[in-house]
């Protein structure tokens, strides 16, 4: 294993969140039934909790088989050059900067990310852009990976 990290959400998400599993819970209170407004406030926190892990628990592995980002899969030998961008760079890869074609796997709460060229001509995507709080560490990781899977 050469990398691995969770883009979990911020904790402020969180407090949010609950903050309106709360609320939702007073107002069937008071329209309905307190016994309603307990049921009503659990299960909007169960969604609010099961919508933020399922949002926030992408994980990126990168290991001797390539890079794994969530769902999604590259393997070594496609692995083209990685490039590290901080908050300015990756603003600018997601706007004016960007391909329409590229896979984009990012989230709004984490500023940096790695870019991810892609050495297959058959992939209709000529980059990953992947959001990371850690993107030097990512890129090293995938150049030590992509230079033995090539």
């Amino acid at each position: 294993m050469e990398y691995r990290e969770r883009l979990s959400v911020p904790a402020s998400w969180w407090l949010i969140g609950m903050f309106f599993a709360v609320s939702s819970a007073t107002a069937v209170g008071f329209a309905i039934a307190p016994w309603v407004s307990l049921v009503a406030g659990g299960l909007t926190a169960a969604l609010v909790a099961v919508t933020l892990l399922g949002y926030g628990g992408v994980r990126i592995v990168v290991d001797d088989q390539g890079l794994t980002v969530g769902r999604y899969r590259l393997e070594a030998r496609y692995l083209g050059e990685a490039r590290a961008y901080d908050e300015a760079a990756s603003r600018q890869r997601l706007g004016a900067g960007a391909d329409r074609a590229a896979h984009l796997i990012v989230r709004g709460y984490i500023p940096t990310s790695v870019e991810v060229t892609i050495d297959d001509p058959a992939d209709p995507h000529p980059y990953w852009l992947v959001s990371t709080r850690h993107p030097e560490e990512l890129a090293a990781a995938l150049a030590r990976i992509g230079c033995r899977g090539e």
